[in-house]
Protein backbone atom coordinates (compact mmCIF):
# COMPACT_ATOMS: atom_id res chain seq x y z
CA UNK A 1 0.00 0.00 0.00
CA UNK A 2 1.78 3.41 -0.76
CA UNK A 3 -0.27 5.18 1.87
CA UNK A 4 -1.59 3.44 5.21
CA UNK A 5 -3.20 6.10 5.96
CA UNK A 6 -5.48 5.61 2.73
CA UNK A 7 -6.64 2.23 4.72
CA UNK A 8 -10.30 1.49 5.59
CA UNK A 9 -9.57 -2.00 7.87
CA UNK A 10 -6.98 -2.03 10.98
CA UNK A 11 -6.94 -5.82 10.87
CA UNK A 12 -6.00 -5.68 6.87
CA UNK A 13 -3.49 -3.45 7.49
CA UNK A 14 -2.29 -5.00 10.62
CA UNK A 15 -1.88 -7.93 8.41
CA UNK A 16 -0.05 -6.45 5.95
CA UNK A 17 1.97 -5.14 8.96
CA UNK A 18 3.26 -8.07 10.98
CA UNK A 19 3.95 -10.05 7.42
CA UNK A 20 6.52 -7.21 6.84
CA UNK A 21 8.09 -7.11 10.10
CA UNK A 22 8.39 -11.11 9.82
CA UNK A 23 10.66 -10.93 6.82
CA UNK A 24 12.69 -7.78 8.67
CA UNK A 25 12.85 -8.18 12.46
CA UNK A 26 15.53 -10.33 13.96
CA UNK A 27 13.35 -11.40 16.62
CA UNK A 28 9.75 -12.16 17.47
CA UNK A 29 8.17 -9.95 15.05
CA UNK A 30 4.62 -10.99 16.79
CA UNK A 31 6.63 -9.36 20.37
CA UNK A 32 4.17 -7.00 21.67
CA UNK A 33 4.11 -5.47 25.46
CA UNK A 34 1.25 -5.63 27.33
CA UNK A 35 -0.33 -2.72 29.66
CA UNK A 36 -2.70 -4.23 32.60
CA UNK A 37 -3.44 -2.34 35.73
CA UNK A 38 -3.36 -3.94 39.60
CA UNK A 39 -6.00 -3.67 41.85
CA UNK A 40 -4.76 -0.17 43.08
CA UNK A 41 -4.92 0.99 39.41
CA UNK A 42 -1.17 1.13 38.89
CA UNK A 43 0.01 0.15 35.44
CA UNK A 44 1.94 -3.26 34.63
CA UNK A 45 3.80 -3.96 31.52
CA UNK A 46 5.97 -6.65 30.08
CA UNK A 47 6.43 -8.44 26.27
CA UNK A 48 4.62 -11.25 25.75
CA UNK A 49 3.49 -13.07 22.26
CA UNK A 50 1.14 -12.81 20.07
CA UNK A 51 -0.16 -16.45 18.76
CA UNK A 52 -3.25 -15.31 17.12
CA UNK A 53 -5.20 -12.60 15.44
CA UNK A 54 -8.36 -12.11 13.20
CA UNK A 55 -11.59 -9.57 13.35
CA UNK A 56 -12.52 -10.55 16.83
CA UNK A 57 -9.12 -9.35 18.65
CA UNK A 58 -5.50 -10.13 19.67
CA UNK A 59 -4.82 -13.64 21.12
CA UNK A 60 -1.87 -14.32 23.90
CA UNK A 61 -1.68 -17.32 26.64
CA UNK A 62 -0.52 -17.03 30.35
CA UNK A 63 -0.61 -18.53 33.51
CA UNK A 64 -3.93 -17.15 34.75
CA UNK A 65 -2.40 -17.00 38.57
CA UNK A 66 0.35 -14.72 36.94
CA UNK A 67 0.46 -11.57 38.00
CA UNK A 68 -1.25 -10.65 34.37
CA UNK A 69 -3.64 -13.03 34.64
CA UNK A 70 -4.39 -11.73 37.76
CA UNK A 71 -4.78 -8.46 36.65
CA UNK A 72 -6.68 -9.13 33.20
CA UNK A 73 -8.92 -11.23 35.19
CA UNK A 74 -10.08 -8.42 37.92
CA UNK A 75 -9.58 -5.54 35.74
CA UNK A 76 -10.68 -6.80 31.74
CA UNK A 77 -9.10 -4.17 29.99
CA UNK A 78 -5.76 -4.21 28.40
CA UNK A 79 -3.11 -2.02 25.86
CA UNK A 80 -0.90 -3.24 23.38
CA UNK A 81 1.96 -2.22 21.71
CA UNK A 82 3.95 -3.72 18.44
CA UNK A 83 7.40 -1.68 17.60
CA UNK A 84 9.30 -2.68 14.84
CA UNK A 85 12.36 -1.04 14.69
CA UNK A 86 13.64 -2.23 11.70
CA UNK A 87 10.53 -0.85 9.63
CA UNK A 88 10.33 2.52 12.21
CA UNK A 89 6.67 1.37 12.85
CA UNK A 90 4.52 0.69 15.68
CA UNK A 91 0.58 -0.06 16.57
CA UNK A 92 -1.52 0.60 19.77
CA UNK A 93 -4.17 -1.23 20.25
CA UNK A 94 -6.76 -0.62 23.49
CA UNK A 95 -10.06 -3.25 24.40
CA UNK A 96 -11.68 -4.98 26.89
CA UNK A 97 -9.93 -8.63 27.75
CA UNK A 98 -11.93 -11.97 27.69
CA UNK A 99 -10.86 -15.30 28.58
CA UNK A 100 -10.84 -17.28 25.02
CA UNK A 101 -12.82 -20.65 25.15
CA UNK A 102 -11.80 -23.92 26.47
CA UNK A 103 -11.33 -25.88 23.18
CA UNK A 104 -9.08 -22.57 21.66
CA UNK A 105 -6.75 -22.83 24.72
CA UNK A 106 -6.17 -26.62 24.30
CA UNK A 107 -5.71 -26.68 20.66
CA UNK A 108 -3.32 -24.19 20.94
CA UNK A 109 -1.22 -26.05 23.83
CA UNK A 110 -1.62 -29.36 21.73
CA UNK A 111 0.74 -27.62 19.32
CA UNK A 112 3.39 -25.76 22.19
CA UNK A 113 6.90 -28.00 22.73
CA UNK A 114 6.70 -31.12 25.34
CA UNK A 115 9.13 -29.11 27.55
CA UNK A 116 7.20 -25.85 27.49
CA UNK A 117 4.05 -28.13 28.53
CA UNK A 118 5.27 -29.35 31.52
CA UNK A 119 7.12 -26.04 32.08
CA UNK A 120 3.00 -24.67 32.23
CA UNK A 121 2.42 -27.50 35.16
CA UNK A 122 5.95 -26.75 37.25
CA UNK A 123 5.91 -22.96 36.54
CA UNK A 124 4.16 -20.85 39.76
CA UNK A 125 4.34 -17.78 37.17
CA UNK A 126 4.83 -14.75 39.19
CA UNK A 127 5.02 -16.01 42.68
CA UNK A 128 8.73 -16.09 44.65
CA UNK A 129 11.73 -18.95 43.78
CA UNK A 130 14.05 -20.48 46.03
CA UNK A 131 16.14 -21.21 43.12
CA UNK A 132 16.89 -22.37 39.86
CA UNK A 133 17.05 -26.17 41.15
CA UNK A 134 13.44 -25.49 42.97
CA UNK A 135 12.30 -25.16 39.26
CA UNK A 136 14.10 -27.57 37.35
CA UNK A 137 13.47 -30.21 40.13
CA UNK A 138 9.24 -28.92 39.79
CA UNK A 139 9.74 -29.83 35.86
CA UNK A 140 11.23 -32.96 36.66
CA UNK A 141 8.50 -34.01 39.35
CA UNK A 142 5.81 -32.63 36.52
CA UNK A 143 7.70 -35.01 33.53
CA UNK A 144 8.03 -38.34 35.97
CA UNK A 145 3.69 -37.55 36.06
CA UNK A 146 3.25 -37.48 32.35
CA UNK A 147 6.78 -39.75 30.84
CA UNK A 148 4.73 -40.80 28.07
CA UNK A 149 1.93 -39.33 25.42
CA UNK A 150 0.10 -36.24 25.75
CA UNK A 151 0.52 -33.59 28.50
CA UNK A 152 -2.81 -31.69 29.00
CA UNK A 153 -3.54 -28.43 29.30
CA UNK A 154 -3.30 -27.35 33.50
CA UNK A 155 -6.64 -25.59 34.07
CA UNK A 156 -4.79 -22.61 34.99
CA UNK A 157 -3.41 -22.18 31.72
CA UNK A 158 -5.14 -20.10 29.04
CA UNK A 159 -5.75 -17.32 27.11
CA UNK A 160 -7.13 -13.88 26.57
CA UNK A 161 -8.63 -11.81 23.32
CA UNK A 162 -7.84 -8.32 23.83
CA UNK A 163 -11.05 -7.00 21.60
CA UNK A 164 -10.27 -3.40 20.51
CA UNK A 165 -12.05 -0.63 20.56
CA UNK A 166 -9.01 1.47 19.26
CA UNK A 167 -5.98 0.65 17.31
CA UNK A 168 -3.19 3.58 16.23
CA UNK A 169 -0.91 3.04 13.23
CA UNK A 170 2.18 4.68 13.55
CA UNK A 171 5.53 5.27 10.89
CA UNK A 172 8.52 7.41 11.67
CA UNK A 173 8.87 10.45 9.20
CA UNK A 174 11.15 12.88 8.61
CA UNK A 175 12.31 15.75 10.87
CA UNK A 176 9.27 14.12 13.26
CA UNK A 177 7.22 14.64 11.01
CA UNK A 178 5.64 10.95 11.88
CA UNK A 179 2.30 9.60 9.76
CA UNK A 180 -0.74 8.58 12.78
CA UNK A 181 -3.95 7.39 11.98
CA UNK A 182 -6.50 6.05 14.48
CA UNK A 183 -9.26 3.98 13.88
CA UNK A 184 -12.12 3.69 16.31
CA UNK A 185 -15.08 2.44 17.48
CA UNK A 186 -17.69 1.93 20.48
CA UNK A 187 -17.93 -1.07 21.11
CA UNK A 188 -15.82 -4.54 20.24
CA UNK A 189 -18.78 -5.77 18.15
CA UNK A 190 -19.82 -2.71 16.42
CA UNK A 191 -18.98 -3.41 12.66
CA UNK A 192 -17.84 0.31 11.85
CA UNK A 193 -14.93 2.10 12.22
CA UNK A 194 -14.23 5.65 12.06
CA UNK A 195 -10.53 6.46 11.08
CA UNK A 196 -9.19 9.80 11.67
CA UNK A 197 -5.56 10.99 11.10
CA UNK A 198 -3.47 12.42 13.94
CA UNK A 199 -0.89 15.22 14.53
CA UNK A 200 2.67 13.47 15.37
Amino acid sequence: MSDFTDATNPFGLFAEWLLEAEKSEPNDPNAMALATVDEDGLPDVRMVLLKDFDEHGFVFYTNYESAKGRELLAQPKAALLFHWKSLRRQVRVRGPAEPVPAEEADDYFKTRPRHSRLGAWASQQSRPLESRFALEKAVALVAARYPLGDVPRPPHWSGFRIRPTQIEFWKDGAFRLHDRIVFGRAEPDAPEWSRERLYP
